[in-house]
């Protein structure tokens, strides 16, 4: 005899609850998590408006916090990485993703030039996301949009050591063989 198990997720039991309600009460919930918490302020914000090109600057100066921040002299890595999975989250475009990601390349590799060579981790998490960026980039169909700013970085690269520029040249030359 064979035993089936029907497991019901958490989301599955939320939606069977929240099915249950009128649009005044779902109004009401979703209004309060608007209110008490910011990513579903960002999030709900974003789904109204869809104002993009202000929330990518927003999400790019984040970026930018990460590397440099306002006070002292702090790398800190998670703060930019957060910031680009945040804005994934918010159902932004491949390119407006692609457009953040190289930004965040472009800020890593200003902070090598600016303060001198960082460890390996830091550079192979900038390798990283050069190589995903490239792979949404072709996969949409941006290859000349992005162009200049990928042969920019291989240049700016150049003395930098850890095979970093190999590896940044190997995968700018894989889509733009010039």
């Amino acid at each position: 005899m064979k035993i089936t198990v029907i497991r019901i997720t958490g989301f599955q039991k939320l939606k069977k609850e929240l099915q249950k309600l009128n649009n005044k009460d779902l109004i009401k919930h979703i209004g309060e998590l608007y209110k008490k918490f910011p990513n579903v302020k960002e999030y709900l914000d974003f789904y109204v408006s869809t104002n993009e090109t202000e929330l990518l600057e927003k999400y790019k100066a984040k970026v930018f916090q990460g590397f440099f921040p306002n006070r002292g002299y702090q790398l800190k890595l998670s703060v930019s990485k957060k910031a680009i999975n945040d804005f994934k989250k918010l159902g932004a475009s491949q390119e407006s993703i692609a457009d953040l990601m190289i930004y965040y390349v472009e800020c890593g590799v200003d902070f090598t030039n600016n303060f001198g060579d960082i460890d390996e981790n830091f550079y192979i998490s900038i390798e990283n996301t050069f190589a995903r960026a490239t792979e949404i980039i072709a996969s949409e169909d941006l290859l000349g949009t992005f162009k200049e700013r990928a042969k920019r970085i291989v240049k700016n690269t150049s003395e930098i050591g850890w095979g970093f520029h190999d590896f940044l040249s190997d995968v700018s030359f894989t889509y733009y063989s010039d």
